[in-house]
């Protein structure tokens, strides 16, 4: 006792706050105290343990605190604090957040007897309750204020955060009231209304179109007051643009409730009209986009976007992030919290989709960061019709918040006031701190994965619960009477006036006899135009003057003076130096790195993102140069003098599919943005293919969405093995449809540095995709000159240079690195019976001049297509899509593979020598 005799000498409330510090952060209390805190835990789980294994182990340590050393009224104190702290902790196990289901149950619980305490102390007073701004209070006043914070309606998951300043803002939020909402009377009625809206909107469809599909948001309703609230808040916070993704359940409702789409519009689409465009073929009503701008209730206007998205559900996500970032560069440079992205998942998606855990592991990174997002999560407890027990093995769906921190908020559906109040809380967190934060709303779905499913085949006893639930509007208008607030007819009324608007809507709608899709994001996309496959094909204008080349030539080819750089880094700038002023011979790099600057000095800012793009994968870019002592980085773009653009390049995660769906966005809403995303080999592009599909080759036709990204894809066998020579030309062109996307193999640093400027150069946006060398960054052969790019333009097809047309016997179609290796053979083996010529756009494919070269060389009697790739990969099956042509031509490639090449080197040699030599021997099959 005597060595504890100092704890007598001061109030026991310090000692306790002391301790509470000491569990939240133990690095911020004082060494020798630390060391106290950390015997006297050692001591009580000694104490509590079952095990006299683990008893007689401890007991040796003399580092342990014996409880029975303390004194009595400190470690009453201290059991006190470590229940709190057990609350904090695990509290959230413990709420009435399910409202048609028993929890789980959880051990141990949170009885006082598991914190060294019992009933005979409810009714004695301790300092401790100072720690959760009450004053001294007894600990029944305490427990009770404890079950209402953190086991009422609303549980959260918090204490995992490291920043002291943010668990001490969430629980000084959460002491305010009690963790319980506050709202006037006005306000409440405001939270009923909404929730009319939702209930009212689903019913009205459930009667007037009987089995169709709607994905309704029965069981969650009071998602759309939540949405309601954050918007209406958000604009008070300085808010301009609201970026949102949701999968479909309840998209409907959030797209007349809260985004203002005429409930006729979809009417229209309920009734399968046709589409008012032509050229179009649309989507499905619950994938729809939508922009607007709202008033909210305070006079602020605030704009507003719903993505469109696919049923891949999770994917819209990387999207949303990307269209935020784009707005916030564009227009709030300095402010990212004037764009508020929220994404609101499901339940067994959130938890199961690993594009999910990419989004988040983004929400810090320099080139990724949005300022936070709200993430909510529409908790049905099924997915499709698996048992939540079967869709993870984590305790939450969204357990994927604590990779990144972020406070989540469990909430009961049915419970409005919570949802909002909770909403409210997720809005003030990310405002304050610029973080992630999760609300996971926990509701059920009142009918199958779709109205036509039956339920009760796979979950009989869960939806018994459900058909006799009442709705969480009449739940809440219930508490509203009881309380005063309203009377027994103000629901009804509501409901009536609502429906009433609706027949209204559906009777205009049957007048009309076509639907029209509106375009998502028509702002940022104005003075561009749709364009067809014979626009794509016009030659465009993609000069420019040797004086302007030479101006961003000098910036990029010289390095600060004042810095020391690595040598090899040195050498390289000089290199570039020399290979513009004085040799006249650039290459790859310095084809985009001169478009890039180009497009800069004419007002178009530049993107570029992917795994190690900084530099390159095959060190050719160095678009960032570090000085070699601290690191110090240049990106030489951004001192070109009176540059109008901004170019910005980050190395990305590891992830393609989180990655791609983000530059995809950003370019959604950066029209004259050059967006590039380069893959770091271009079969890494496999990881993104939900978005290839989903968004890049069909966006276009099913939401009128135009997208500029643009992808560099490495590709070319050189002996790397199956996993680093292709980038999956096949799979690309087997998605090309009449004026989709562009896809090229270019051959040339000129026709390289055309294709860039060309993107940007037209008045209209399609996604381009860009099969890019590897061996040919520095081929003494892979070079163009100044004036070729001054004066040139985008070539979709290269003719034989110096072929004689009467003597060509044999003419031969490639594209890309496999004609330096065709070429080598015909100048080692003197060939001039030999034309080669080059097919450097593959989409949409210059047949006229392909039928052209073909009538050139009219003593040619042998036509191949010659591809490196195996027959049934690379462009041979596209060429036979798309040109008549083609079925006649002799092909020279590798067999029909499975894998794309051979892991070993000696028989890559053998089959890509094979290869050339059938090119050159139309007698070998």
């Amino acid at each position: 006792m005597d060595r504890f005799s100092f704890l007598n000498a001061a109030h026991t409330a310090y000692f306790a706050e002391l301790y509470d510090q000491y569990l939240i952060n133990p690095d911020s209390v004082e060494p020798s105290w630390r060391a106290f805190f950390q015997g006297f835990d050692f001591g009580m789980e000694q104490t509590d343990s079952v095990s006299s294994e683990v008893s007689s182990a401890s007991s040796s340590s003399s580092a342990s605190v014996a409880p029975a050393e303390i004194p009595e009224n400190v470690l009453a104190e201290f059991q006190v604090v470590r229940l709190i702290d057990g609350y904090r902790t695990r509290g959230h196990l413990f709420t009435k957040t399910n409202p048609v289901r028993e929890r789980r149950k959880y051990m141990p619980t949170l009885a006082l007897e598991n914190f060294g305490l019992s009933e005979k102390d409810l009714d004695i007073t301790f300092n401790a309750g100072e720690i959760l701004g009450i004053g001294p209070s007894t600990l029944r006043q305490i427990v009770k204020h404890l079950e209402k914070i953190y086991c009422n309606s609303i549980g959260i998951e918090y204490m995992y955060i490291r920043k002291p300043e943010e668990i001490q803002w969430i629980q000084q939020k959460l002491n305010i009231n009690d963790n319980q909402p506050d709202f006037s009377s006005e306000e409440k009625k405001l939270i009923l209304s909404k929730l009319n809206d939702a209930v009212s909107f689903e019913s009205f469809l459930h009667t007037k179109y009987v089995g169709q599909k709607r994905f309704s948001l029965e069981g969650n309703e009071s998602l759309i007051p939540a949405l309601d609230t954050i918007i209406e808040r958000a604009a008070d916070f300085g808010v301009k643009d609201f970026v949102m993704g949701m999968a479909h359940r309840g998209r409907l409702s959030t797209l007349t409730n809260i985004f203002g789409k005429s409930a006729k519009d979809i009417f229209s689409e309920f009734d399968g009209k046709d589409y008012e465009q032509d050229i179009f073929d649309g989507d499905v009503k619950y994938h729809l986009g939508w922009t607007s701008c709202r008033r909210t209730r305070n006079g602020k206007e605030i704009n507003i976007n719903i993505a469109p998205n696919p049923s891949h559900l999770e994917t819209v996500g990387a999207v949303v992030e990307g269209i935020s970032r784009a707005k916030q560069d564009k227009k709030y440079k300095d402010d990212n919290s004037q764009v508020l992205p929220i994404i609101v998942h499901g339940d067994a998606a959130v938890a199961g989709q690993g594009l999910v855990y990419e989004i988040v592991q983004m929400a810090q990174l320099d080139g990724y960061k949005t300022g936070g997002t709200i993430h909510i999560v529409v908790n049905n407890q099924i997915g499709f019709t698996t048992n939540y027990l079967d869709g993870r093995s984590s305790t939450y769906c969204t357990d994927v918040a604590k990779v990144t921190l972020s406070p989540v908020l469990h909430v009961n559906a049915d419970d409005a006031e919570a949802v909002v109040h909770a909403v409210l809380f997720a809005l003030d967190f990310r405002m304050e701190f610029g973080r992630d934060v999760f609300i996971d709303l926990l509701g059920y779905r009142k009918y199958g994965h779709n109205e036509g499913d039956e339920p009760r085949f796979t979950q009989p006893k869960l939806y018994k619960a459900i058909s006799k639930h009442e709705n969480p509007r009449d739940i809440y208008a219930e508490k509203l009477v009881n309380a005063g607030v309203i009377d027994e007819g103000y629901v009804k009324q509501l409901e009536a006036t609502y429906k009433a608007k609706l027949e209204e809507e559906l009777e205009d709608s049957r007048k009309e006899d076509t639907t029209r899709i509106t375009p998502f994001m028509q702002d940022e996309w104005e003075g561009f135009e749709n364009v067809q496959e014979d626009v794509m094909m016009e030659q465009v204008d993609t000069t420019v003057s040797i004086d302007k080349l030479t101006t961003v030539a000098e910036t990029i080819t010289q390095l600060p003076k004042d810095k020391k750089f690595l040598r090899k880094i040195s050498r390289l700038i000089e290199g570039r130096h020399s290979m513009f002023f004085e040799d006249n011979k650039l290459d790859w790099a310095m084809a985009e790195l001169l478009a890039y600057g180009t497009l800069m000095q004419e007002g178009y800012n530049v993107r570029m993102s992917g795994q190690d793009v900084e530099r390159g994968t095959f060190s050719h870019r160095h678009a960032v140069v570090k000085v070699e002592d601290n690191e110090e980085e240049f990106i030489l773009h951004n001192s070109i003098p009176d540059k109008k653009g901004e170019f910005h390049i980050y190395n990305s995660l590891l992830s393609e599919y989180g990655v791609v769906g983000f530059d995809y966005g950003y370019a959604m809403a950066s029209p004259k943005t050059l967006t590039i995303w380069e893959a770091q080999f271009g079969d890494f592009v496999n990881g993104a293919q939900i978005m290839i599909d989903q968004y890049i080759s069909a966006a276009e036709d099913k939401w009128k969405l135009q997208n500029g990204l643009v992808m560099l894809l490495p590709h070319g066998y050189e002996g790397q093995g199956a996993e680093h020579s292709s980038g999956r030309m096949e799979r690309f062109l087997q998605l090309c449809a009449k004026d989709n996307m562009f896809v090229a193999d270019v051959t040339t640093p000129a026709n390289m540095f055309h294709l860039l400027r060309r993107q940007m150069k037209v008045n209209y946006r399609k996604p381009l995709i860009i099969f890019t060398p590897k061996s040919l960054l520095r081929h003494p052969k892979v070079i163009s000159t100044k004036e070729e790019f001054a004066e040139g333009s985008f070539q979709t097809l290269l003719d034989d240079p110096i072929a004689n047309v009467d003597k060509v016997k044999s003419l031969v179609f490639c594209t890309g690195k496999f004609y330096y290796d065709l070429l080598d053979r015909k100048e080692e083996s003197n060939r001039e019976d030999v034309a080669l010529v080059r097919i450097e756009q593959l989409f949409p494919l210059p047949s006229e001049k392909i039928n052209q070269i073909i009538e050139k060389y009219k003593n040619a009697d042998d036509v191949v297509w010659a591809q490196e790739e195996p027959r049934n990969m690379g462009a041979y099956s596209h060429l036979l899509l798309h040109l008549e042509e083609a079925k006649n031509f002799r092909v020279c490639s590798r067999r029909f593979y499975g894998s794309p090449a051979a892991g070993s080197s000696v028989r890559f040699k053998k089959r890509h020598e094979k290869v050339i030599e059938s090119v050159f021997d139309k007698t070998m099959v």
